[in-house]
């Protein structure tokens, strides 16, 4: 019976070790994901959530931080080792470089730039959410604005229609005229982000400040006017993630990297509009995504 009681107790404390073993190599792959506060950021914070949860990492979620110096402060102070974040934003937010129009210049200084706070990116999506004009289709084709420029010389016909802080940053309207030279709108009407489009949509204006990746742009059957005189940077997405987390887990970036070069224009585009148009939840879409893409099975 002593043996018997013996051998019983070396089973369970062997069954005891290898649980507790693998409860510490769980442990080890615990990954926290951040984002910012609005469909875009939910939707690929919770692909790249969902892809490290299916290679096996515990990932817990805080979502809808807030702007990016809430979301990049979280990430220095190690409450969040990742989120999305734009090539842009890195580099006139949070750097504060001048403006340029090159990607792959932005790129390369926002990965040179970012190794002073030991933050990595990851490889950044072909698409361009930056900031944009955009008029409907009939007034491109009808009237021939199809650029910035164009826009500009036809201002005193035009109501343009966007956030109330447009005509004062240095993006917005003083940058353009800064740019573009001196103009004058018919008039501007400063809405609620949500109500832009519908603004145009009922004939009170005919321009519309947009983004690059505004599920309404498809939508609303809108035409982005190309911006001839490249004054608004690139702003790819790309994860930005702690060294320490990455020397921990080098596959991360090979998990990650093939999700977000799939993320082109027209992608977020139709994904952003399940959001923010058919009203579906950001974790929904982004699982649809994914596994119409392969990442799931």
């Amino acid at each position: 019976m002593t043996q018997k009681k013996l051998f019983t107790t070396f089973i369970a404390l062997l069954i005891f070790g290898l649980l507790a073993a693998c409860g510490g190599t769980q442990g080890e792959k615990t990954i926290t994901i951040g984002s910012k506060d609005f469909a875009e950021q939910y939707i690929v914070a919770e692909m790249y959530a969902q892809v490290l949860e299916h290679d096996g990492f515990t990932v817990e979620r805080k979502l809808g931080l807030g702007g990016t110096p809430v979301a990049q402060a979280a990430l220095l102070a190690g409450e969040i080792d990742l989120y999305p974040e734009y090539t842009g934003t890195g580099l006139l937010t949070v750097l504060k470089e001048p403006v340029n129009s090159d990607p792959e210049a932005v790129y390369q200084t926002v990965l040179a730039g970012y190794e002073q706070f030991d933050l990595v990116w990851l490889d950044p999506a072909p698409m361009n959410n930056t900031q944009a004009l955009a008029v409907p289709r009939s007034l491109a084709e009808g009237q021939g604005i199809t650029t910035i420029s164009d826009m500009v010389a036809h201002a005193s016909e035009l109501v343009m229609v966007g956030p109330a802080e447009f005509v004062e940053r240095e993006d917005g309207l003083p940058g353009i005229m800064a740019n573009y030279g001196d103009f004058e709108l018919a008039d501007y009407k400063a809405v609620d982000k949500g109500l832009r489009y519908q603004a145009v949509s009922d004939g009170q204006a005919q321009v519309v400040v947009a983004f690059g990746t505004d599920g309404e742009l498809a939508a609303f059957d809108m035409v982005v006017l190309q911006d001839d005189k490249g004054m608004f940077p690139p702003y790819q997405i790309a994860p930005v993630i702690t060294a320490a987390m990455l020397d921990a887990h080098p596959e991360i970036a090979g998990l990650l990297n093939p999700v977000t070069a799939l993320l082109t224009n027209e992608t977020m585009q139709a994904l952003n509009y399940e959001v923010t148009g058919n009203g579906r939840e950001p974790a929904d879409v982004a699982a649809d995504f994914l596994s119409a893409n392969g990442f799931l099975q």
